[in-house]
């Protein structure tokens, strides 16, 4: 596990980052979301010990940054936004470079870089220079830099930047793999990426955290449940019906699969009341309409609308 306790860092009178607290447990995909300069970077440059926060702890596995830095650091692989590459080295030699800086044995190296290489793509470029490698190949290579010595956590910062769609798929199916053998902390921009990878989710708004939850948690409302319904049966009959209901509090119309079936989304109370919640409900007056239900499923807030709807809060 990596965590930040009470963590702020300032720039003079500037303070990039105040008070931040949260964790990665040990096994997840964790997202860093934020608009351009809520402190993502900053934020990950502290917990790789790239620069100590002006006041509060970075603990990994327990033990504090700036007391044992060589140990947490032992623990930790870093990508930055722009990989630290060398242009004039081939991507075995660089890799090796790499492996002896973070002390890997040297008996070990060879096999360590082949594993590496086969778990990130790189082996058709093994003896290609850095220099002559498309974005995506060099964004590759940085991933692969990350993983010498084998950390147990990894903190990658804007990993699919400037790549094009092949490429970000391609970056994200790795990360995916990654994500099932070791602690994975990324930040992004593009938050369709973050809900399909991250299990959990921390928001930042000026350097402040303003949400930090369970990706389920953060897409569900406490407070509105909607259900996608498709039934047999016309409009004009089934709308009234259903804007009738005592849990419902708007009926959305959408486009109707085929002809006879009407498909709308209804925006429910989540709470229930002596009339039993919004789907029992919704089945009971349909059998009394005789208007069988072909689909119901319930509908989660996208990503986008937490974070838009979290930051104009804030």
């Amino acid at each position: 596990m990596i965590e930040l306790i009470k963590a702020t860092k300032r720039y003079g009178n500037n303070e990039a980052v105040k008070d931040l607290s949260f964790s990665a447990p040990s096994g997840q995909i964790v997202g860093l979301l934020g608009q351009n300069g809520a402190g993502k970077t900053t934020t990950l440059n502290m917990l790789t010990g790239y620069f100590p926060p002006t006041s509060g702890q970075v603990l990994v596995d327990g033990m504090d940054m700036l007391k044992q830095p060589r140990e947490c650091k032992r623990r930790i692989g870093y990508l930055p936004e722009r990989p630290p590459l060398y242009d004039e080295m081939t991507v075995t030699d660089y890799l090796k470079f790499v492996c002896r800086l973070r002390e890997v044995k040297a008996s070990a190296i060879d096999a360590h870089i082949k594993e590496i290489m086969q778990e990130c793509g790189l082996k058709e470029v093994a003896q290609r220079l850095l220099g002559s490698l498309s974005k995506g190949y060099r964004q590759r290579v940085g991933v692969a830099q990350a993983m010498c010595g084998n950390p147990p956590i990894l903190v990658l910062d804007e990993p699919t930047v400037g790549l094009d769609p092949r490429q970000v798929v391609e970056i994200r199916e790795l990360m995916r793999h990654l994500g099932e053998s070791h602690t994975v902390i990324f930040s992004s921009h593009i938050l369709s990426e973050i809900q399909q990878l991250c299990q959990r989710v921390v928001i930042l708004h000026k350097g402040r955290l303003i949400r930090e939850a369970d990706m389920s948690e953060l897409t569900a409302s406490e407070d509105v449940i909607r259900l996608q319904a498709i039934i047999v049966g016309r409009k004009a009959q089934l709308l009234p019906a259903l804007k009738g209901l005592n849990c419902v509090r708007r009926v959305k119309v959408l486009p109707d699969p085929e002809p006879g079936l009407t498909q709308v989304e209804l925006e429910c109370n989540a709470r229930g009341n002596d009339r039993g919640d919004p789907a029992t409900q919704l089945f009971r007056l349909l059998c009394a309409m005789d208007a069988p239900l072909r689909m119901l499923m319930p509908v989660r807030d996208s990503l986008e609308e937490v974070f838009l709807r979290a930051t104009s809060e804030n």
